[in-house]
This record gives C-alpha cells, structure tokens and sequence, in this order.
C-alpha cells in the first residue's frame, strides 16, 4: 500500500497569504489523560509528530494549555527548526487538573501565553495565534485590543478565534483580521453551521475540532457504514473527506497519539465523496444534530 499524502487535500491560504495544506494535525492527544502531564509513551509522541511531515502536513494545531505546555515542548524537540511547516497555537485556557479548563482573558494574561509559546516553541512569531476562548473576566474589546497591540510588534503574524459566533467574529474585526476560526463542527455536531458558512463567504480558514464523530451514523448498517465498507475505508476516513468537500475553506486537524493511526486519517484525501454520498451524509447528519438538541 502506498503512503498517503496530505498535499491531495488541497491547499488554503491564511489570511490570503499564509498557504497551508488543507488537512493539518492537532496536537492535543500527544499529551497524557485529560490533556493533563507527559504522554504515557513519549517516544510514541515524538515519532508521531515527525511522521506529520512524511505524510505531506505543515500545519500543526497546538495550545498552551495542552499539558498544560507539554504539546508545545513535544513539538519543538520533534520538528524544530520549522522549515516549511505552520505552527498554530492557541492561549487563554487556565488548567486545574485533567480535563478542567477555565477561560481567562485578561490582557496580561494573554501576553503572557503569547510570550512563553514564543520562549517555548523556540520562534520569534507566531503564524497564527487564536484566542482559545473569549475570557468573561473582561470585556472582549479589552482582549481584542491586546491581541492587536502583540500582531502589531510582530509577535504574531495572523489571529484566529476559537469558539465564537458570527457577532463575536464581527466585533473582533474591527481590532485585527480575523483569518481563521477554530470550533466544533462535524458531520454530527452543525451548531457552527452559520459561522462554517459565514467563513466561507468571507474567506476565513474554518479549523473544525473533533472533525471525526459521528456518532450513532457509524453503526453497523447505517448509510455511513456502507459508504465505509463499499470504499475499504473507516467511518472517521469518510467523515473527514465530507469535511474536505463540504467547504474550501474547511482545515481539519484530526488529533492522535499515534503514527499508524495519523497515516489512516491522511487516507481520507484520495476518498473523493459523490454528490449523492454528501447529500445523503448532509441530511442524516443534521437530523442526527436535530434530535440531539
């Protein structure tokens, strides 16, 4: 079998100038259990981060708080120096333990995330640095503004927004350019739907996070499950070539742990999806979403 190659996704630009490959790789499973500590196999860690660039991917999703800090020292020990690769993070997410996570956006705050993500990642600019959650500590202009002071001495090259609505989006436009947005959105989750399209309309990189669920649409016997079988693919495989071919703008970075599983997940891109398949995944998706609620 041959080696998949992430570059048969297609390209997208950040910001209109930041090319990237369109399927990119979160690095948040690289870290122990609640996204809390060391791997439990730091070596398994490494190796899968330095097959990311034997699989044809130059964008890298990471945070602060992943660790916390774990993912962004995994990082610069696996792929410094970062020739031809975008190292996207993100700050203003505290921990307090496994799977605890509280939003802070105070102003310092944040330059300090930036600051030590610099210091921890071994650059001097970020290509593109997201805000992980609007902090209710303080207005989000007060956050917004300090967002473009920091884009504004050249410690950041492109801002994104992570978990947002389109009124959020609109507001933090009139402080800097927003090029991405980074929330939940899979064939089972739609509650971005509009922000998805909004991006779309507007040229904004739309970074869906657990791009893989499908929930009870991966069950033995459910139109997914024979769209998987009838192509020698998996249920995750399928859902990130609908997200692919759902909208040019979309970047999924599906997350593991390990090698073997990151090479199934660049498979996707040689799976081209009919318009009847999407139509047929489009609409059990969004009933699946519909009954959720």
């Amino acid at each position: 079998m041959s080696t998949p190659d992430a570059r048969k996704s297609g390209t997208f630009k950040i910001g209109g100038d930041l090319e990237v490959v369109r399927l990119g790789f979160g690095a948040m499973r690289i870290t122990g259990k609640g996204v809390w500590g060391e791997p439990p196999d730091r070596a398994k860690a490494i190796a899968t981060l330095k097959r990311t660039r034997e699989l044809g991917i130059d964008l890298i999703d990471t945070a602060d708080s992943y660790g916390p800090f774990v993912s962004e020292d995994l990082i610069r020990e696996a792929l410094s120096p970062y020739d031809n690769l975008v190292i996207a993070t993100k700050g203003g997410l505290t921990r307090h333990g496994p799977d605890i996570w509280r939003p802070v956006g105070n102003p310092d705050y944040l330059r300090q995330c930036v600051l030590m993500s610099l210091r921890r990642l071994g650059i001097k600019r970020i290509d593109l640095w997201q805000l992980h959650r609007v902090g209710p500590d303080c207005p989000a202009e007060k956050q917004f503004e300090a967002i473009a002071r920091m884009q504004q001495e050249g410690l950041i090259r492109h801002v994104g927004l992570s978990e947002v609505d389109i009124p959020t989006i609109e507001k933090a436009s009139q402080f800097f350019k927003v090029t991405t947005t980074q929330n939940r959105f899979n064939l089972v989750d739609r509650k971005s739907e509009d922000v998805l399209d909004y991006c779309t309309k507007n040229g904004i990189g739309f970074i869906p996070w657990a791009p893989l669920a499908a929930g009870d649409l991966a069950r033995p016997g459910t139109d997914l499950d024979k769209i998987a079988r009838d192509r020698n693919a998996d249920p995750g495989q399928i859902a990130l070539a609908w997200l692919l071919k759902r909208s040019p703008v979309i970047l999924p970075i599906p997350g593991t742990g390990s090698a073997d599983h990151l090479e199934e997940n660049v498979r996707a891109v040689d799976i081209e999806l009919s318009d009847d398949e999407m139509k047929t995944l489009d609409t059990q998706g969004r009933d699946a979403w519909k009954k959720s609620q």
